[in-house]
């Protein structure tokens, strides 16, 4: 297990978003596991609306923005999706950045970490829907942050002590999941 990488995509690019602090979190709360986990920032790739003319399925891209996506995404084992609930959703910038790529995400796995007045967790559901369809192996541990709880005056991560619990169920299930997914793809 020790060679499974995980990223950690924040899906949130709006300026003065919660989300930094909370994938910020989640990094921190993974160090000195036996994988190794990278914030993927994607403000760090600012992706047009889906431009590519072939589908992703086809992996036959023309755009340099999404060749660097590609390479960035395929360099892992599985992901941790920290998303902001938009609308009963997930955001439009991480739903983009999804939709760009298609065998990058096979069989991987996958875990969710939201946040919202309602912990996010419409957002999820959401997203449990899509990782189907990409053929990602979504994991049960999901952690919800609630805007009323665990921030300060709605802006401050200050998350309850039983996260910390919970995000290690979490990284457990997601590296198992990613340690059998990668004898698969091998």
């Amino acid at each position: 297990m020790s060679d499974l990488r995980i990223a950690v995509i924040l899906g949130s690019t709006r300026p003065g978003r919660n989300g930094k602090a909370v994938a910020d979190w989640v990094v921190e709360q993974a160090a000195g596991r036996e994988a190794t986990y990278e914030l993927v920032d994607l403000l760090d790739f600012p992706l047009p609306h889906l431009d590519e003319a072939a589908p992703p399925s086809f992996g036959a891209y023309a755009n340099e923005h999404t060749k660097q996506w590609s390479a960035k995404i395929s360099q892992y084992d599985g992901y941790i999706f920290v998303t902001p609930e938009y609308n009963h959703s997930t955001s439009g910038v991480l739903k983009n950045a999804i939709d760009y790529l298609y065998t990058e995400w096979n069989n991987k796995s996958a875990g969710f970490v939201s946040y919202g007045s309602l912990g996010g967790a419409r957002a999820i559901e959401h997203l449990r829907g899509i990782a189907a369809e990409l053929q990602l192996a979504d994991v049960r541990q999901q952690l919800s942050f609630s805007l009323f709880s665990d921030f300060e005056n709605f802006s401050t991560f200050a998350p309850g002590a039983q996260h910390t619990d919970a995000a290690g169920v979490l990284f457990g299930q997601v590296e198992a999941w990613a340690g059998a997914l990668k004898s698969l793809r091998a």
